[in-house]
């Protein structure tokens, strides 16, 4: 006959196992919200880390139409004074409205490569692929990082 694995061993696994799995839960955890956090997350890591490719394919269709190669993409959003989230050091997120079914504006605040802090309100909608990034307006808040 097998033993039944003892109480402490069970715990131990159990708690292993929620451990593990506790990035999924909260990458969706029914919240409508993560679904539009997650593309503004991705865009934001891809730009840190010099992924064009990945960067544009999270912005809206506008901008996929515009630009064919992804250098000129982040070249442009650079140029554009967007360097404060290229660069960004963190960010994390705001209040948000969903306008509608397929239109929600986000609040997101970063951090950026000066240590300074910046408000950015990101427009996104619902696009045949998902949601994608239509724009983001910018602005530098009071006071420092710590």
């Amino acid at each position: 006959m097998r033993r039944l694995m003892k109480p402490v061993n069970f715990a131990m696994t159990l708690m292993a196992l929620v451990f593990l799995a506790w990035p999924a839960m909260a990458a969706d955890d029914g919240k409508p919200e993560a679904a539009w956090q997650a593309v503004i997350t991705g865009q934001i890591e891809a730009f840190r880390a010099g992924d064009g490719d990945t960067a544009l394919s999270l912005a809206g269709a506008g901008f996929q139409a515009r630009f064919k190669d992804p250098a000129a993409f982040v070249a442009a959003i650079e140029a554009s004074g967007y360097d404060a989230i290229v660069r960004s050091v963190s960010h994390s997120f705001g209040e948000f409205e969903q306008v509608d079914e397929t239109h929600v504006v986000q609040i997101v605040r970063i951090v950026g490569p000066d240590q300074l802090i910046y408000e950015a309100l990101y427009q996104l909608e619902n696009e045949d692929g998902g949601w994608r990034v239509q724009g983001v307006a910018l602005r530098r808040r009071q006071g420092v990082a710590i």
